[in-house]
This record gives C-alpha cells, structure tokens and sequence, in this order.
C-alpha cells in the first residue's frame, strides 16, 4: 500500500519529467537505473531514498524540495487569509493541454512572454468584472 507522501512525490516526479518531454527511459539512464524503477516511484510502488531523490532533482532541474511543494502536514493548519481561487489543482498541471501550454510558452523569447503574460492577465481582469 502506497504512503500518500510516497503518492505525491510520485506526481511530482512524473509532472516534471513530462514538462521537459523526458522517457521513463531518458530519466531513468541520466541516472543510471531501469525504466521500470522509474514507473514504480511515479505511481508510489517503490519509496524514493534521499540519495536517489537528489539524484532525480539534479536530473530534472528542480530543488529537492520540489517534490514536497504542495504537501501539506496532516497536524498543520491551512494558512489563514490564503486565497483559495489562487490553487490549481494538481489535475490540472497533469493535463497534456497544459504541458503542452507551458512548453510553448518556454519556447517564447521573454518579451513576447512578458506580453502574452499581460495579455492573460488583462482577460482575467475583463471576465472578473464582468461577472
């Protein structure tokens, strides 16, 4: 049976690896394992040691932390004043649309980025006040 921790870096690990377009393959021979360790940490199967998480964020680019981001301690308490309308949930960053969404942007220079970015926000602003 699956930890929940062991769930949620799972996701974490897979949302990262698809962002940069990598395998199961790719990731697992940039640090010198089998694809199908690979498959067993995303769905939760296998725990992740620390050494090998250190590995897999050196791998992805990311912080270690990275794989936390989102967890939130069972005896903790939400934080208050935090808006909620503000989360995405994780669903949909799992969405090929959205990887799909992000990589296009990346691929943009940072001005045309910039003004994209603008552009989002002003609809935003325009369908908050129509409503």
């Amino acid at each position: 049976m699956a930890n929940a921790i062991d769930l949620h870096v799972g996701k974490r690990l897979r949302r990262r690896r698809r962002l940069l377009g990598l395998t199961q393959q790719q990731l697992a021979e940039s640090i010198g394992i089998r694809f199908q360790q690979i498959q067993k940490y995303e769905c939760g199967a296998n725990r992740v040691t620390a050494s090998r998480l250190f590995e897999l964020s050196v791998a992805l680019n990311v912080p270690v932390n990275y794989f936390f981001d989102g967890l939130q301690s069972t005896n903790q308490a939400p934080v208050p004043g935090a808006p909620a309308n503000d989360l995405i949930a994780a669903d949909v960053l799992s969405q090929k649309e959205t990887l799909e969404l992000i990589r296009a942007y990346y691929r943009l220079g940072e001005r045309p980025r910039r003004r994209l970015l603008d552009l989002a926000k002003s609809l935003q602003d325009e369908s908050t006040d129509a409503a």
